[in-house]
């Protein structure tokens, strides 16, 4: 059954992002990202690019169709891979259970959370395992 992740962020949600993408890849995983839209995957593919100055983090918005571990997409989006799923999209895609794990991030605006508030209970009563991570600023 997948195993499904919440995070919690204080402060800056695209570096949290980031930060959490590069420690998945650094496990060997693939990763499919799902993006709110295709301003928002451009910013993460950008922040990407300069995110570590000691290693290179391989990844590619979908619409470049290049063969990369981590692919950046929006909500119409199917998966290649059945490895991490990591939902910044503020939605539950039908396709989540495909995934081994999957990595919801929550923005650390108490009016943006609605959407993840949604997302926890829909999980929890499909007796999915849920675990919720508190991310602060220290510890990034």
């Amino acid at each position: 059954m997948t195993k499904i992740d919440f995070y919690l962020v204080k402060g800056n949600e695209l570096l949290f992002a980031c930060r959490l993408i590069a420690l998945i890849y650094r496990r060997s995983h693939k990763i499919h990202v799902l993006s709110p839209n295709i301003e928002y995957a451009k910013a993460l593919d950008e922040k990407l690019w300069d995110y570590s100055e000691d290693s290179f983090i391989p990844h590619s918005l979908k619409e470049h169709k290049l063969s990369t571990p981590i692919k950046i997409c929006t909500e119409a989006d199917l998966p290649e891979h059945k490895d991490v799923f990591v939902n910044l999209s503020g939605s539950t895609p039908n396709f989540f259970s495909r995934f081994d794990r999957v990595a919801e991030v929550v923005p650390e605006k108490e009016s943006d959370r609605s959407a993840a508030r949604k997302a926890y209970s829909f999980y929890k009563d499909r007796g999915y395992d849920v675990k919720y991570h508190k991310i602060s600023r220290k510890s990034r």
